[in-house]
């Protein structure tokens, strides 16, 4: 997609978003939007996008380091519940508690035992979200092998995208039959009818972006924003005020 038209039709998608976090706030309604996919598959990009127009405290980005040492002793669910959302709030999840399915899995960070707990006991822990009112929307989105070498190989020679590019991504690219089968199984054992996967090829981030931002305004239907009749104020008389040289260095600018 060319960046004209990709660029024209995020500002219609980006006002309507607008709207949507009118209605999430007017309604106190909770939404959780979990972002997972290939290493390189554009989560951070789409979630940047979706998020980049509307207020961080309605919509909050939640993206976890690794667990200490203490989170690991705990339930594995439990470092992720305080991040769900409250009335008014949308948190959007860059990577959630499917890491266990995912990277754990493949990387060794979880047991076999732990993996297939996580396989069993994750559907009913959504539904408990679902049936008390949390509206749950997940995504996975899916880079093709060829797609993912050339985003690596960009990352690797451009210092503005090397940050992306960790050991552990390296790895998920040698992996990427490792990763194939654990995404079928995940993918097989979490997708319910209460909370059900919905894939997004995004070998074309612009497509994807703009397809990832329509499918949640359709889910969360919300109505125009009320017309509001705001006239900006004259600013007040100076009074006499007169800007004092503090003393404080500036950067210069032009």
């Amino acid at each position: 997609m060319k960046r004209k038209e990709f660029e024209q039709r995020l500002q219609v998608l980006q006002g309507d978003l607008v709207a949507l976090q009118h209605h999430v706030v007017q309604e106190g309604l909770r939404v959780c939007v979990v972002f997972e996919g290939r290493d390189a598959a554009g989560k951070g990009g789409a979630i940047r996008h979706l998020t980049e127009r509307v207020s961080p405290r309605v919509f909050r980005t939640v993206a976890l380091p690794a667990p200490t040492e203490r989170e690991k002793t705990q339930l594995y669910i439990q470092r992720y519940v305080p991040h769900l959302p409250a009335a008014g709030e949308v948190v959007v999840f860059d990577r959630s508690w499917y890491n266990r399915a995912g990277v754990e899995r493949v990387m060794g960070f979880a047991t076999p035992e732990q993996v297939e707990g996580f396989l069993t006991d994750v559907p009913r822990f959504e539904q408990v979200l679902v049936d008390d009112g949390v509206v749950l929307v997940k995504y996975w989105l899916e880079v093709g092998p060829d797609e993912q070498t050339r985003r690596f190989e960009r990352r690797l020679t451009d210092p503005r995208r090397r940050w992306k590019l960790s050991p552990m991504d390296l790895e998920s690219h040698h992996r990427w039959y490792d990763y194939s089968r654990a995404r079928d199984e995940m993918l097989a054992r979490t997708h319910t009818a209460w909370a059900p996967w919905t894939i997004v090829p995004s070998d074309d981030k612009r497509s994807a972006r703009l397809a990832i931002i329509a499918d949640l305004l359709a889910r969360v239907p919300s109505a125009p924003l009320p017309p509001q009749d705001l006239v900006l104020p004259r600013r007040q008389d100076p009074a006499g005020y007169v800007e004092p040289a503090l003393g404080v260095p500036r950067i210069a600018v032009g």
